[in-house]
């Protein structure tokens, strides 16, 4: 394949593994976020927005014969795996974290790149190997928003229903920091919303029940530790 018209999250992770590329590496190669190439990897069918296309197009092409013919057996075995009832998409985990402080929750509003369809949500990060799921929730959050906090419980794990993400969530109690848009470049705010307000920014349906349930506990930071 000399020109790909149109680059999905197909495409994308064919062209990494094509690279022998790691996540991490991936991303640091088109400058982008991790967290963005995973879901590529969790939502194949994705086509990508303008800019990223661009980006693809440019590591497409300054790529060597060797990785642009590694790039087209990839996809014709991914082709015949499909023909064949097998997958070549790996289990996503993530780790979410519903931080809690008095009677607020803390939410991040991602940058709108078509690839999932949701836009406010709570903190969250892929679960790397050898990562404990509870760490993962925490750093993430820092991460992402400068606020520390600490796990209080794990509410269970799904498969999400709109990213197809195999997404483990933990209430965490809010210790200290302003909450910041610390990742400009997935994130376009940051804020805490009243428990009650959630979902006026995320359809109820998109939420875990339990969460809800934890929201509707009296918040008392006692209990909590």
């Amino acid at each position: 394949m000399d020109v790909v018209e149109v680059w999905n999250g197909h495409y994308a992770c064919a062209l990494q593994a094509a690279l022998r590329m790691t996540n991490e590496a991936f991303a640091e190669r088109l400058g982008i976020a991790p967290r963005t190439v995973a879901v590529w990897h969790a939502n194949p069918g994705v086509v990508l927005r303008r800019e990223t296309q661009q980006l693809l197009d440019a590591v497409h092409e300054a790529a060597s014969p060797a990785v642009r013919k590694r790039f087209v057996l990839i996809l014709k075995s991914d082709q015949a795996a499909v023909g064949t009832g097998g997958s070549s998409v790996q289990l996503l985990r993530v780790a979410v974290a519903v931080v809690v402080r008095e009677d607020q929750v803390l939410l991040v509003c991602r940058r709108d790149d078509g690839s999932s369809g949701i836009t406010w949500q709570f903190p969250a990060g892929v679960i790397k190997p050898g990562v404990q799921p509870a760490t993962a929730s925490v750093r993430e959050t820092l991460s992402e928003t400068g606020v520390r906090c600490a796990v209080v419980r794990a509410l269970g794990a799904r498969l999400h229903p709109v990213t197809a993400v195999q997404c483990e969530y933990f209430l965490c109690e809010y210790l200290a920091g302003e909450a910041t848009n610390s990742d400009v470049a997935e994130n376009e705010d940051v804020m805490w919303v009243p428990n009650t307000s959630v979902t006026r920014f995320i359809p109820a349906s998109n939420i875990y029940p339990p969460i809800l349930a934890a929201l509707e506990e009296p918040y008392d930071s006692a209990d909590r530790r």
